[in-house]
């Protein structure tokens, strides 16, 4: 169940701040995050943690970063707020007993953006947005005790992969099974021959999709690093288009994000082909995703028929290409 702003009440004392603050729900996902109004008018962005998902290690990781793409770049991320003990990731007991950990962002106006609206420029700023974090983290020099997860072919297809099994998810069939059978084992040799060199692998966003997006005005802001990781670059692309890879406006979105990624971060052509294996790499985690997660409300609206459109998407795949050249 998720929780609500009762059970919240431990945190806020965390950050003076809050005291006597209207709290709101807004996402419940991998995390909770709730919109904190403040009395004297400011307003914050509240992310508590998912029991036993994040690491504190990983966890400060994240912010880490946050913090040197804030110094180095002028990438619109996230700004996280120390507590009164000077502390960016605070632990709390929750009024269940349950130990947890939180931690504070200044709030980001804007709305997500949806499949409808005018996606052509937005992919064209998130080109610019993967380009600029891929450019920064090739030269920034990591601490010593930098600790975030690997989304590789392990990590996502097998049976304990990190969101679960996507051979347990909902839809799987004999119907579809076969392909997707052939797919697993597709990816992990393009996979493995694309190799895991410094100039297609690293530290990358991993979760650029829509409702990691912001919109005010002309204004796009990138939030949500908690899913930040080790994977190739181009997943950043395929992570982008997440629940909507069937959608007949992708290439031309692919064409947006490329043109002005390229700006910034030239790709080879190898590059450039591993993208359709990016998408399918990143649906089969969603489809664990989805299977794992199957009491959230956006697991619950992408369900029917998910696990059936990637088997469509996996035999055009397996034929040679996504989409026609």
């Amino acid at each position: 169940m998720p929780l609500t702003s009762q059970d919240i009440e431990p945190a806020l004392q965390l950050w003076p701040a809050l005291s006597g603050a209207r709290t709101e729900l807004v996402n419940y996902s991998e995390n909770h995050t709730f919109k904190i109004d403040t009395l004297d008018n400011r307003c914050f962005s509240l992310r508590i943690h998912r029991t036993g998902y994040q690491s504190v290690q990983s966890i400060e990781s994240e912010l880490a970063w946050l913090q040197a793409l804030r110094r180095d770049t002028d990438l619109p991320v996230p700004e996280p707020v120390p507590s009164s003990a000077g502390k960016l990731l605070e632990n709390f007991t929750g009024r269940d007993g349950t130990q947890r950990m939180a931690v504070l962002f200044r709030h980001i106006p804007g709305i997500e953006p949806t499949p409808e609206s005018n996606l052509g420029e937005l992919f064209g700023t998130l080109g610019t947005y993967a380009a600029t974090l891929h450019q920064h983290v090739t030269q920034w020099d990591r601490p010593a005790s930098f600790e975030r997860q690997s989304w590789r072919a392990g990590s996502i297809l097998d049976v304990e992969g990190t969101w679960g099994d996507w051979r347990a998810a909902p839809g799987i069939n004999a119907s579809n099974r076969a392909v997707l059978d052939s797919l697993d084992a597709a990816l992990w040799q393009r996979l493995g021959d694309y190799g895991i060199g410094a100039d297609r692998y690293g530290l990358i966003h991993a979760d650029m999709r829509l409702g990691n997006v912001l919109v005010d005005g002309d204004h796009v802001a990138l939030i949500d690093f908690d899913d930040c990781g080790f994977c190739w670059f181009t997943y950043d692309f395929a992570a982008a288009i997440s629940f909507h890879e069937t959608n007949p406006a992708i290439p031309a979105l692919k064409a947006a994000w490329l043109e002005r990624y390229q700006a910034v971060r030239p790709l080879s052509a190898e590059d450039i082909a591993s993208i359709d294996s990016m998408i399918m790499l990143r649906r089969m985690a969603l489809l664990a995703w989805i299977g794992s997660h199957a009491e959230t409300k956006l697991a619950q609206l992408h369900m029917p028929g998910f696990a059936d459109g990637t088997a469509e998407l996996a035999e055009r795949y397996l034929r040679g290409a996504i989409w026609p050249q």
